[in-house]
């Protein structure tokens, strides 16, 4: 059943990436964040009081708490440079190099939390970092600073995903993963409005037009969406493969970007594509 939920989970972030890239256009990716951070947050609690886990809020561990509360502000991390780098670049090249934090998480797992590194899931990770390279290259000319830029908040964002992970994975042993899902928000969108307070950006809220606000809804729906899926799976499986196979969005991602935005692989794109999920696919036997 888990595995159910980490293909859901894939579908709805896949969806997520194109609704935010829409919903962040022509305004602050820091506000657009803390917005739709909102969104989750109402929707996490909803399915917490409609499952019926609010009771058991008393029976978590200060360890576990401790774990969900570190996972959350990996998470804010990640998402905060997630979305600048989306509102910076496209989404066919953003994309690759988030879900690219599948080989760290891997790495992690072995490391941190004992899961075994077999030579089938080095191979796997090999597929996956060659397909992340053959998606990102690119094929004229240097680097310009807008480039560069989209490129460190893509590879940061990567980072704290895998960490996210890990910590996410401890953090949700012990507590129901609705509830889990619900304390990590709260913890996200603090993080999220203490930064755009700091960068003194409140007034931007009130430039978020109806576009915006609705696919910024939107968005905050889906991610609440792929949460859910991710930490039920997180829960009962094993956090090397319910990563990778949640990195499978790409393959939404890079077919809404295409009918909605526009965007279009190249041959070399593609071909990393089908190594990426080639070595997605080959952790599943």
């Amino acid at each position: 059943m888990w595995v159910l939920f980490a293909f859901g989970s894939a579908l709805f972030a896949g969806i997520t990436a194109v609704l935010s890239k829409i919903g962040m256009q022509d305004m602050d990716s820091d506000v657009g964040t803390a917005v739709r951070t909102g969104v989750v947050l109402v929707f996490s609690w909803m399915m917490v009081f409609l499952t019926g886990s609010i009771g058991t809020v008393g029976e978590i561990s200060g360890r576990t708490f401790l774990f969900l509360v570190l996972s959350g502000l990996a998470t804010g991390a990640s998402w905060l440079f997630y979305f600048r780098a989306l509102q910076l670049g496209n989404v066919n090249k953003v994309a690759p190099i988030d879900k690219s934090s599948t080989v760290l998480t891997m790495l992690l797992a072995f490391l941190i939390l004992g899961e075994a590194l077999s030579p089938l899931k080095v191979v796997c990770m090999i597929l996956i970092g060659a397909g992340t390279l053959l998606m990102i290259r690119r094929q004229e000319g240097g680097a310009d600073g807008a480039e560069r830029g989209w490129m460190v908040c893509a590879l940061l964002s990567a980072v704290f995903a895998s960490l996210t992970a890990i910590l996410g994975k401890i953090g949700i042993q012990g507590v129901e993963s609705n509830l889990g899902t619900a304390i990590r928000t709260c913890v996200v969108l603090v993080m999220a409005w203490l930064l755009v307070f700091v960068k003194g950006k409140q007034g931007e809220v009130r430039r978020i037009n109806g576009k915006n606000g609705l696919f910024l809804v939107l968005s905050g729906l889906a991610t609440g969406g792929s949460w859910l899926c991710y930490y039920r799976a997180l829960q009962d499986g094993q956090a090397s493969v319910v990563v990778p196979i949640d990195k499978l969005s790409i393959l939404v991602t890079i077919l809404f970007s295409r009918l909605f935005l526009g965007e279009r692989l190249g041959r070399r794109a593609f071909w990393g594509l089908v190594l990426l999920v080639a070595g997605t696919l080959l952790l599943l036997r």
